[in-house]
């Protein structure tokens, strides 16, 4: 008996470092691994828009920024990334977040903070109850759960600014804190820490304190080739979090990386500091999944770019037309501002693509019209579905919206309609619907632009897209040398690297199995 429980726990602890050694290698990766938060997880729709609603040196070549994950709906497109942070660098995981400015991560001075997540890694785990032929071998179900979870949960991490030999807390009386406050805060003297609070749109908050440190990221070198390179950032160290963002929340992470256009950004520091372009890219991969993200000047494939409106905090353009088919709705072009808000948002972290409620309904309509005896169904309240076996592309229109300077962002009906529970759904919302402060907002997200690259360029004011092929490759100007380098598409998937550590793992959990004295 001794020398059998021995051996078990040979095989257990075999097992325990093969799964370390896995998960070890698939953080390996560069500084910016961008992956797809809920990667190999079946959504619901309603999660959908609850997503949606937590949404609202010298000059360099460009910083690449591997992707992963996918902005089809039924994928529901949330991406992060792992950044390093401070001296020496520690890992932290952080959602990429272009409809906000504010960089922050979980301080350890936070007691209400997750220290654990169950977005684990990006791999397609066995769940015997999806087979209709899979059955245990052994009566030793827990043994597999503990394994399965241990392969599930990553470890957060709160970040101190006493382990970094680069980080400094950032006073009251210093410019960043004056210009992100308006002005000096009161009752905050010179010596004390500049506070920060942060309140999205689903009511969730963060607040603490800014902190100064090195930011690792990776510079593209050569043709689809990267080295290591850094910038000091001031970010938030979140001692308080609240809503979505606390404990409570299962899918938690470290913090949010913004990439929004305000000085307070992280690319807008880079950008200040000489380090980057205050120029970015990306092209979501709405067949293969990932793509490509980048910061700098890109000069392949050309894009037609249109104004931003001005005095906006978001990505804002000015549409002009919406065309169905060959039909243009009759419409006025006040129709897509609300309150203060001019124009469409453009917002790559939302999943959906949202619509005011007068140009919503004759819209739907349109879609429709060719099938008019089409029975639709409303699923979870909000998503009109329906049944359909024919060709997508041959039985619906496509979609053309129109901008400023003759631009134009086409989308197709395998783009907008998404299958859910062997139905097709329709991904375009009505705003109307939306809470008081998102009502009849006009925001085209990941639903419209898949397969395309996207250019913000916020050096001229202007952003523009194209088709394109998001598993090739783009061309960034190297500012330096004036040379042009290629940066290739990325899908971070811890599941293709990792297929030999698996196997080994079920091979051995097979063994346990058989052990008959359990």
């Amino acid at each position: 008996m001794f020398l059998r429980i021995s051996s078990y726990y040979s095989l257990l602890l075999i097992t325990f470092l093969v799964v370390s050694s896995a998960i070890s290698s698939a953080f390996s990766w560069g500084v910016f691994n961008v992956k797809y938060k809920f990667a190999g997880r079946q959504r619901s729709l309603f999660d959908l828009r609850d997503h949606d609603s937590r949404r609202q040196l010298r000059i360099l070549a460009g910083v690449d920024l591997p992707l992963g994950g996918s902005g089809r709906p039924d994928g529901l497109g949330l991406y992060y990334a792992k950044i390093g942070i401070g001296t020496p660098s520690k890992d932290y995981y952080v959602q990429v977040d272009t409809g906000s400015d504010l960089m922050w991560v979980n301080c350890i001075q936070c007691k209400e903070c997750p220290k654990r997540s169950s977005l684990g890694i990006d791999l397609t785990l066995y769940n015997i109850k999806d087979s209709a032929t899979g059955k245990l071998v052994s009566c030793d179900q827990y043994r597999v759960c503990f394994i399965y979870m241990l392969w599930l949960q990553i470890d957060l991490t709160l970040y101190n600014i006493k382990d970094s030999a680069t980080g400094k807390l950032v006073s009251c009386d210093q410019e960043f804190c004056y210009a992100i406050n308006g002005g000096p805060l009161v009752g905050c003297m010179a010596n004390q820490s500049c506070p920060y609070l942060e309140i999205y749109g689903d009511g969730s908050s963060t607040a603490g304190y800014f902190v100064e440190d090195i930011v690792l990221y990776d510079r593209v070198s050569g043709d689809l080739e990267t080295s290591s390179a850094n910038g000091s950032v001031i970010f938030g160290c979140g001692a308080t979090q609240s809503g979505n963002l606390d404990s409570s929340n299962e899918e938690a992470l470290d913090g949010i990386l913004g990439f929004g256009k305000s000085n307070s950004s992280m690319i807008s520091q880079l950008a200040s500091s000489g380090n980057v372009k205050k120029i970015f890219a990306h092209c979501l991969d709405g067949v293969n999944g990932g793509g490509i993200f980048a910061i700098g000047h890109v000069v392949q494939p050309k894009v037609n770019m249109t104004p931003l409106v001005s005095n906006q905090p978001h990505y804002n353009v000015n549409m002009t037309a919406i065309q169905v088919g060959h039909d243009f709705l009759n419409f006025t072009a006040d129709l897509f501002e609300s309150g203060d808000r001019k124009g469409t948002i453009i917002d790559s972290g939302t999943t959906l693509a949202y619509l005011p409620e007068m140009v919503y309904e004759p819209f739907v309509s349109k879609i429709f019209s060719q099938h008019p005896y089409l029975k639709l169904q409303t699923v979870q309240d909000d998503y009109t579905c329906f049944q359909y076996s024919e060709s997508l592309d041959e039985g619906f229109p496509n979609v053309t919206f129109h901008f400023e300077n003759s631009v134009i962002l086409k989308v197709y009906p395998h783009e907008y309609l998404f299958p859910f529970n062997g139905l097709w759904c329709i991904g375009w919302q009505n705003s109307g619907m939306q809470s008081r402060d998102r009502k009849n907002m006009t925001l085209l997200g990941d639903l419209v632009l898949s397969n395309k690259l996207v250019l913000y360029d916020l050096e001229n004011q202007a952003i523009g897209w194209t088709e394109y092929n998001c598993s090739s490759s783009i061309q960034v100007l190297d500012e330096r040398t004036g040379t042009v380098h290629l940066v290739g598409s990325h899908y971070i998937s811890s599941a293709c690297r990792l297929n030999t550590q698996f196997i080994i793992i079920l091979i051995l959990l097979a063994t346990l199995l058989h052990y008959p004295d359990c």
